[in-house]
């Protein structure tokens, strides 16, 4: 757990709060923790902080954990009460207590030193590792007040890190338009072709090889980070399953995107959905699956009209945060005519997802029907998989429905009328003529 070396680091800032509040600005600049293996300690490992650095980070975390923490302090400075804007500071929406700002570091840490105050602007810049690791940042202010008058912000995975020892999986929001995709079948139950298979453990391989290559093989210079791949076939034929397997197969969390909540009619939302995204993917490692790709990726349009232009601004945005995301990036579309040529080039790989041929609906009829399942003599598996063009989600479809209706109806046995008129019933669903 954290709490031995937090408690050890709040006293540390009270008394650096203390010390500046009486006017005194010789810091012992000393950066301690007890080597515990817990997440503190690591952070602190990982990242060497200099002196200031601590300091600031230690300013920002305080108020998740000790509320009233810098109202005490003031209260403590000014017993009978009164303002103290030099300490800067604001209100929450609901907390109830002192909310640091830049002001609030450049108080303590430089007191009226205008160098080093502009020092401590700089440790808030997006150069410092700070924001480059996405780990603290100031939040933006109206136009026109100081910068520095903006919230200390730390990133909501590093507070809860450092207080649950977790990070919980993100939930699907109007923030995080991702669904976590899982999946309890195997790698034995996909039915593809071989060559959509080798394509598919070409992916697996990178996974696996990517840090090798880019480190100890010193091909980061040359190579962009990531991986990005384009699946395209028809609906049901494997392309989330197979999102979701390499996902399982890698220990990769697998998130897919609803491009629906993403993609916005008002000019530059779109650009913000999708940058809060990759904020939130970087650097974890996720596999992202974008469904239904066509939704942006479609054949770009001549522009006509303001429209026209930031439609096209949207593609371009993605585009550059698919190719500097470091993880594996995989779009679906169920036509790969439906995506831009321009943007296939991006790629990687491009894999077809056809739907099976008769060996392969053969396979998918036995692997899919359940052993406990009664089924008539009458029903030759090979027929109906030559007769009947079915993609594998269509068959789990007629499945599903047969083992309902046999549990529903435990003494009728599935004969081959019962499975056909459930054959015929998917297709009426799938809009086919039959």
């Amino acid at each position: 757990m954290n709490t031995a070396n937090l408690e050890s680091a709040f006293l540390c800032l009270s008394n650096i709060i203390f010390k500046r509040l009486a006017g005194n600005s010789e810091f012992e600049e000393e950066v301690g923790y007890y080597d515990d293996n817990s997440y503190f300690a690591k952070f602190i490992s990982e990242y060497q902080p200099r002196f200031e650095e601590y300091t600031l980070f230690l300013l920002t975390l305080v108020s998740h954990i000790k509320p009233v923490f810098f109202n005490q302090i003031i209260t403590e400075h000014l017993p009978e009460g009164g303002d103290f804007p030099e300490f800067g500071g604001v209100k929450g929406t609901n907390h109830r207590g002192i909310l640091p700002t830049g002001e609030t570091a450049q108080f303590i840490l430089a007191g009226d030193d205008i160098e080093q105050r502009l020092e401590v602007q700089r440790l808030l810049s997006s150069d410092h590792w700070f924001a480059k690791e996405h780990i603290l940042w100031l939040e933006p202010v109206r136009e026109g007040e100081p910068v520095m008058s903006g919230r200390l912000i730390l990133n909501p995975e590093v507070v809860e890190e450092l207080t649950v020892g977790t990070v919980s999986k993100p939930r699907f929001s109007m923030e995080f338009p991702a669904e976590h995709l899982e999946t309890e079948m195997e790698w034995d139950d996909l039915v593809l072709p071989t060559t959509t298979l080798q394509q598919i453990r070409e992916i697996e391989n990178w996974i696996t090889h990517n840090d090798t290559l880019l480190h100890e093989w010193g091909m980061k210079k040359k190579i962009k980070p990531g991986y990005r791949a384009l699946f395209y076939g028809p609906p049901g034929t494997g392309k989330t399953l197979t999102a979701s397997l390499l996902g399982k197969q890698t220990g990769k969390d697998v998130f897919r995107i609803d491009l629906s909540r993403v993609v916005s009619k008002y000019i530059g939302e779109t650009e913000k959905n999708l940058s809060r995204l990759f904020d939130k993917a970087e650097n974890k490692n996720w596999i992202l699956f974008f469904d239904e790709a066509d939704a942006l990726f479609g054949k770009r349009t001549e522009i006509r009209d303001a429209h026209d232009k930031y439609a096209n601004q949207e593609v371009a945005y993605l585009l550059q945060r698919i190719e500097s995301y470091n993880g594996l990036v995989i779009l679906a579309s169920n036509q790969r005519s439906n995506i831009d040529e321009a943007f296939t080039r991006r790629f990687q790989t491009i894999i077809h997802f056809p739907i099976p041929r008769a060996e392969e609906r053969h396979k998918i009829w036995l692997k899919t029907v359940p052993a406990q399942m009664e089924i008539d003599a009458d029903i030759d598996w090979q027929k109906i998989a030559t007769r009947f063009e079915l993609s594998g989600a269509g068959i789990l479809n007629v499945v599903h429905y047969c083992a309902v209706e046999s549990l529903a109806n435990p003494t009728e046995l599935l004969n081959a009328k019962r499975l056909e008129n459930a054959i015929l019933r998917e297709f009426i669903k799938e809009g086919k003529v039959v």
